[in-house]
C-alpha cells in the first residue's frame, strides 16, 4: 500500500548546475511556474520561505498560518503543507538538502538550529524591522549567487544560507529551551528513531533500550526539554501520521491501521478519539469542512 500524497525532491523544480541540492527564487514566480505546491505534498529537503508581499494561508502538518509580510516559514524534510496566497503575494524561498549544508562545515550542522532540531518547535517567525531587512537583503543576494557562475559558488552559497540561519536564530522563539547539550543531543536522537521506527515501535521502553539509557531516565530528559514524556512524543508522532494518511491518502481506516502496526482497526479508533475526542471519520469531516 503506498501513501498517495506526493513526496518532492529538488529536481522536480527548476535547477542551476548545483546537482540538485540547491535551489533559490523570487516566491512569487516559484508559485506561478509550479502550481503542484498548491496541494498537500511532502518534500525531502530544508525549505525556508520568506513573505514580503501579499497574504493567503499556509498550512503545515494540520497547522494554519495566516500569510503576511514578515513571516517566515521554515520546513524539515517529511513535513507535510501546502499553501494559497493571494495573486500578489512575493518574497523569497530557498531549500537544499542535508549534507549541501552539512559538508561545508566541520563543527556545524542543519540540526544545531532550534528551528530545525525537532518537530515540537513551531515552523514559523514573524521578522521586524533591522531582522527583515537583514534576512531579506541576505536572499536577495543568496539568488544572485544563484543565478551566476562564479568561482566559489557554493561556498558562498552555504555561508549565505547560514547567515540567513543565524539571523533567524537570533529571533527565533522556541517553545522549549535546554541548557544541557547532552540532554538536547539525546532528544534529538530520540526523535530521530521515532521518525524511523514508529509504524513498528511504540513504546518507550524499546527507544530507551537503543539510546542506551534507562525508561526512567529517558522520559527525565524529555520532560526537562520539551516538558512532555516520552511516551507522548512518539504518540504525537504516530498521531500526525494518522492524520496525514486520513486526509491525503486513499486507504481506509482498516489499512491505515495496518499500515501503522495496530493489530486491529478498533486500537486506532481508539487511540485516535483518545487523543483528539473525534473518531477518524468525525475528524475528516470536521477537516474537509475548513
Amino acid at each position: 500500500m503506498k501513501e498517495e500524497f506526493p513526496i518532492y525532491s529538488i529536481k522536480n523544480f527548476e535547477t542551476s548546475n548545483i546537482n540538485d541540492v540547491f535551489y533559490a527564487n523570487r516566491l512569487n514566480p516559484h508559485v506561478k511556474t509550479h502550481h503542484f505546491t498548491e496541494f498537500p505534498h511532502k518534500h525531502d529537503f530544508y525549505l525556508t520561505v520568506l513573505i514580503t508581499h501579499g497574504s493567503g494561508k499556509h498550512e503545515i502538518d494540520f497547522e494554519s498560518y495566516d500569510v503576511v509580510p514578515g513571516k517566515l516559514f521554515m520546513l524539515k524534510p517529511g513535513q507535510m503543507h501546502y499553501w494559497k496566497f493571494s495573486d500578489d503575494i512575493d518574497g523569497f524561498v530557498f531549500f537544499h538538502n542535508a549534507t549541501f549544508f552539512d559538508e561545508g562545515y566541520l563543527s556545524t550542522s542543519i540540526k544545531d538550529f532550534e528551528f530545525f532540531a525537532s518537530l515540537q518547535n513551531p515552523p514559523v517567525v514573524h521578522l521586524e524591522n533591522s531582522a527583515l531587512e537583514s534576512v531579506e537583503r541576505l536572499m536577495k543576494e543568496l539568488i544572485d549567487e544563484y543565478s551566476t557562475e562564479q568561482a566559489y559558488k557554493q561556498t558562498k552559497i552555504r555561508a549565505l544560507i547560514n547567515l540567513v540561519y543565524i539571523e533567524i536564530g537570533r529571533n527565533y522563539r522556541p517553545i522549549y529551551r535546554v541548557n544541557s547539550q547532552t540532554y538536547l543531543a539525546k532528544v534529538r536522537l530520540f526523535e530521530e528513531l521515532i521518525e524511523l521506527n514508529f509504524k513498528t515501535t511504540k513504546f518507550a521502553k524499546d527507544y530507551a533500550s537503543q539510546l542506551n539509557v534507562s525508561e526512567k531516565h529517558l522520559n527525565r530528559i524529555v520532560k526537562n526539554c520539551l516538558n512532555k514524556t516520552s511516551t507522548a512524543l512518539i504518540q504525537d508522532r504516530i498521531l500526525l501520521e494518522i492524520k496525514r494518511m486520513l486526509m491525503h491518502s486513499k486507504l481506509n481506516v482498516s489499512e491505515i491501521s495496518s499500515e501503522l502496526g495496530f493489530s486491529e482497526s478498533s486500537y486506532l479508533i481508539r487511540f485516535f478519539k483518545q487523543k483528539t475526542g473525534l473518531t477518524p471519520l468525525g475528524f475528516v469531516k470536521q477537516y474537509a469542512n475548513k
